[in-house]
């Protein structure tokens, strides 16, 4: 079977299991089978898929990870070797790192997610929740909604939950919802962002990670200031670090903006 074929067999599957998804048309064109396929496993629904679409979908996004390429975390310096940050406490156990998140091998990746903590329905949607979840595969949603199925409520802001990472490079995927901003950052919601990244590295320490790559939380849909995020990142991680059994936090930044505040902080 060819990956287009793989494609469209995939396609097929999942407009069958919906009323209506008959009239759908499908793209002649390679790249637009594929962008369909992800805006119909985007708006799925949780729910068991069949053994076959399980094996067809693994099989597809595994070779998209290893096309992509994997980074681990040992070819990304830490910033000791990078910059001379004199007011870092930690700068062997930090590192600085541009680029998709979905190819890091760390032993989990912070995914910034919505209270539902269902991953992102909107086809396609450039947030960080939609691109991990898309690489991870349906898998990913499903063990989410049986996490909320059991919690009975939404996720507050500043808590972390923990799931497998599937498809992605990542062991595991650390879900957190950030404090969404108004007009003005409150104290309340600098607490709440700060709780994100210190529940992130407790759950990880907790589950035995030695490895977390996170995103910047907050501040793409939930606008949060970016140097102040940033700020508040940095200085909780490094107090935590000095006291921690973690090896490694990697700040994953993909916005050129971002870089250039981290690497200011560092520097």
């Amino acid at each position: 079977m060819t990956r287009e074929d793989r494609v469209e067999s995939l396609i097929h599957y999942l407009k069958n299991e919906k009323e209506g998804y008959e009239s759908v048309r499908e793209p002649v064109d390679y790249e637009g089978k594929r962008r369909l396929l992800r805006s119909l496993m985007n708006v799925r629904w949780p729910g068991a898929a069949s053994d076959d679409f399980i094996k067809m979908q693994d099989e597809l996004l595994s070779n998209e990870k290893e096309e992509k390429g994997i980074v681990s975390v040992e070819e990304i310096p830490v910033i000791e070797d990078m910059y001379p940050c004199a007011g870092i406490k930690n700068p062997g156990k930090i590192s600085l790192w541009q680029g998709d998140i979905t190819r890091l091998s760390a032993d989990a990746i912070v995914n910034a997610a919505n209270s539902q903590l269902l991953g992102c329905f909107v086809p396609c949607h450039g947030c960080i929740d939609n691109a991990i979840h898309s690489a991870a595969g349906i898998q990913l949603r499903n063990e989410c909604a049986q996490i909320m199925e059991e919690q009975g409520h939404e996720e507050p802001a500043g808590k972390a939950k923990i799931t497998k990472g599937y498809n992605l490079p990542a062991k595991y995927v650390l879900h957190t919802v950030g404090p969404i901003v108004g007009f003005k950052v409150t104290k309340r919601q600098e607490e709440e962002l700060r709780s994100c990244y210190l529940n992130c590295m407790k759950l990880a320490e907790k589950s035995g990670l030695k490895s977390v790559a996170f995103c910047c939380i907050s501040t793409g849909e939930f606008h949060f200031p970016n140097k102040l995020a940033a700020k508040i990142a940095v200085e909780t991680v490094d107090r935590y670090l000095s006291g921690s059994r973690l090896e490694r936090v990697i700040f994953n930044v993909f916005k050129e903006e971002d870089y250039h505040i981290y690497k200011k902080l560092f520097q």
